[in-house]
């Protein structure tokens, strides 16, 4: 996919378009099962919160993944899609005891974070087997607001209540089969990372049925030129020598298992939208696009850096802008950015985004959320259309004007 294919594809939206490149995907896919080709056995769970369209989902289930969800509605999401639901792993933070057992109705794999739902559920469904998420209270991302292996984090059973976990399963006699952790997104020390795993290592020789450890994701990717990010090869030649001496202490191959979101299709999503505005201030030259953190609000949430891209005029002089939005915030994407030089009706392409970007989209302002369009075999498809007024108002119920006036009569 080129420039003049993103051009295209900006004119005959209609608004602004998130827009994926199939073939990047694949080979993020491949690049990871490469770099583990040593280990015996491997499974991706592809994790659905980072773009959960269906048509992705399809896509990524062709590849040979799994699924890595979070809500009940993300693994029915998933059985829609196609995938065998001995191949979705649900990892949930918070649920109710009653959306476990729903999901474990379906024949998923349950992931379980916390001692209370854990005694609940082993003592009621000791037969349906339970993998543990555990928190190694090890920080391997460069971002503490989407790090969550510290020690004060939500997710994950600490590594100090391991006798507290042991007295749970043995009391319960509960099937333990596997051992999970997440260190957080943004991993940038690899020896970090392996510190972590040993921990989990350690955790896992006090269950002797296990069938799987799962090392969770994270793996960061590049968002600007020079950027740094996390070295898979390296990675992977490091882990499979300890995940391969392990298993053979352990005295039986397991399987490794990873959840990829961002590391498969951050860098295979583009964000365009079309300039409204141009404005000069007494400092700063404002870029005002048809867009706001409505549909990207990573940059104001957690401070990421999307590169911006005027697609219109690739080639022309560069000069300082600040690409801000519509909406009635301050929603700035990148301050002061050297850009191509830029004109009202020109499109702007954010790169980086296929992670995070949509799934988080909402109709702030009443705003419309984005179409999704993937490219696949050269070709752009529609995968989602674009809001209207008649999404605004699904679901509301428009109150009778007697009620909200005060002046309904009560029936006898």
């Amino acid at each position: 996919m080129n420039t003049a294919d993103l051009v295209k594809i900006a004119e005959g939206a209609n608004g602004p378009v998130y827009v994926y490149d199939a073939e990047k995907i694949k080979r993020q896919y491949e690049r990871l099962t490469s770099a583990f080709s040593g280990v015996g056995k491997l499974r991706l769970h592809y994790a659905t919160k980072a773009l959960n369209n269906i048509s992705i989902l399809k896509y990524i289930q062709g590849l040979g993944a799994g699924l890595d969800t979070v809500s009940i509605q993300e693994v029915r999401l998933g059985i829609q899609a196609g995938f065998d639901p001995a191949t979705i792993i649900f990892t949930p933070n918070g649920v109710s005891l009653n959306e476990i057992e729903e999901v474990a109705k379906l024949g998923v794999q349950i992931n379980i974070d916390n001692l209370s739902i854990l005694e609940q559920f082993g003592s009621k469904y000791p037969d349906i087997p339970v993998c543990i998420r555990i928190n190694p209270h090890v920080m391997a991302g460069g971002n503490s607001n989407i790090s969550v292996g510290h020690i004060d984090s939500k997710f994950g059973i600490s590594i100090h209540q391991i006798p507290h976990l042991l007295r749970i399963t043995e009391n319960t006699n509960m099937r333990i089969n596997g051992i999970h952790m997440h260190t957080g997104s943004d991993i940038l020390d690899i020896d970090v990372f392996l510190h972590a795993t040993e921990i989990l290592f350690e955790t896992a020789k006090n269950f002797r049925n296990l069938e799987f450890i799962d090392f969770g994701s994270g793996f960061k990717v590049p968002y600007k030129q020079g950027d740094i990010e996390t070295n898979i090869e390296e990675l992977g030649e490091k882990l499979t020598a300890k995940f391969n001496a392990f298993c053979s202490e352990y005295g039986r191959q397991l399987t490794l298992a990873f959840e990829p979101g961002k590391f498969l299709v951050s860098q295979a999503g583009y964000f365009l939208t079309k300039v409204n505005v141009v404005k000069q201030t007494t400092s700063t030259v404002f870029a005002q696009v048809d867009s706001g953190f409505n549909h990207l609000i990573r940059p104001m949430l957690y401070g990421s850096h999307h590169e911006i891209e005027n697609i219109s005029n690739p080639n022309g002089r560069e000069r300082f802008y600040s690409v801000v939005g519509y909406i009635c915030e301050t929603d700035t994407f990148g301050s002061n950015r050297k850009i191509a030089e830029i004109s009202e009706g020109d499109f702007l392409a954010f790169h980086n985004a296929g992670a995070y970007c949509n799934t988080m989209a909402s109709n702030y302002n009443s705003r419309y959320r984005p179409a999704e369009v993937l490219w696949i075999n050269n070709e752009a498809h529609l995968i989602r259309a674009r809001e209207n007024f008649e999404d605004i108002l699904r679901n509301q119920i428009e109150l009778d004007a007697s009620i909200l006036s005060g002046k309904a009569t009560v029936e006898a």
